[in-house]
């Protein structure tokens, strides 16, 4: 855990080095908060993390998307999306359930042009596949815009894990 007063007084590099793991593979989302220190607390780092992504060019935020593993598969993810995931049971999932999923992951990155993006913090795995089927029946501008929706939750609960 580190503080507020600690992130607000290291270096730069330093600053974005501690929370580079906060939003997936997209350190750029940090070094451009870093620029608004000081921060008076956890939810103005969080809502100035919002803001940078929010005011991003579009192909920045599909950017920010792509950057997030597939749901359940075992390609390279940052430790906070490992441990997401185990803790809500994608890793023990039987060979019906990964199959289910693979194929669901396929049919949504079909469809999106990007990955099925969930913040599964408090989920099992039967709510995870019902709301990747539910999500498949969105148009893509529901869909990026549920996507961005859910990276917001995933960085609030990484920021309250990681910073006090």
């Amino acid at each position: 855990m580190i503080t507020i007063n600690d992130l607000n007084e290291m270096p730069l590099s330093e600053f974005v080095e501690k929370l580079k793991d906060i939003f997936e593979h997209s350190p750029w989302v940090v070094q451009r908060v870093g620029e608004f220190r000081p921060f008076s607390s956890r939810k103005d780092l969080y809502e100035q993390m919002i803001t940078v992504v929010k005011t991003a060019s579009k192909g920045e935020k599909l950017d920010l998307i792509q950057a997030h593993p597939h749901l359940g598969t075992r390609k390279t993810m940052s430790s906070f999306s490992t441990s997401e995931q185990k803790n809500a049971g994608l890793s023990q999932l039987s060979e019906a359930e990964y199959g289910s999923l693979l194929d669901m992951n396929q049919q949504y990155v079909q469809r999106f042009d990007f990955p099925f993006i969930l913040a599964v913090r408090g989920k099992n795995k039967n709510e995870i596949l019902q709301a990747m089927r539910n999500r498949l029946k969105n148009s893509k501008e529901q869909e990026f815009n549920q996507a961005l929706a859910e990276i917001y939750q995933i960085v609030r609960f990484r920021i309250e894990d990681q910073i006090i």
